[in-house]
């Protein structure tokens, strides 16, 4: 039976009902490495912003075995690749959902220990996929 993971959806629609999801999200992220900052020193943060937002809902629907997503997937794992025009190495991945359910855990009323794991379960498969491209 395939996890659909409507659990993670639910908390990804009570964290955007709030305001500034995104951006503490980015505030932590920023903030976890040294290196990160440097790597968004000529992003437009507003539509960064607006992909980070898709690209939640993409990697979870992803994440549920999903495939009217694969080609959204698979291009956002290309733009990150080596060969992307955002390469990002493997090994800040780990950061990235760090710091997603570190915002995911501020903001989601309903958040629990067991919703977290959820979160990097789900996420771990998004970022096996990135890995793979890279």
């Amino acid at each position: 039976m395939r996890d659909e993971f409507n659990d993670l959806q639910q908390s990804y629609g009570r964290c955007l009902r709030g305001k500034g999801f995104i951006e503490r999200f980015y505030e932590i992220f920023l903030a976890s490495h040294p290196d990160i900052g440097p790597m968004f020193s000529h992003t437009d943060f507003q539509k960064q912003r607006l992909a980070l937002r898709r690209g939640i809902s993409i990697a979870v629907s992803h994440a549920a075995g999903g495939s009217l997503v694969r080609q959204s997937m698979e291009h956002m794992a290309d733009v990150h690749s080596r060969k992307g025009h955002a390469p990002v190495a493997p090994k800040y991945y780990a950061l990235w959902v760090d710091s997603l359910v570190q915002a995911i855990s501020e903001r989601d009323p309903e958040f629990s220990p067991r919703l977290g794991e959820r979160w990097r379960t789900g996420m771990g498969m998004v970022v096996d996929t990135f890995t793979a491209r890279y």
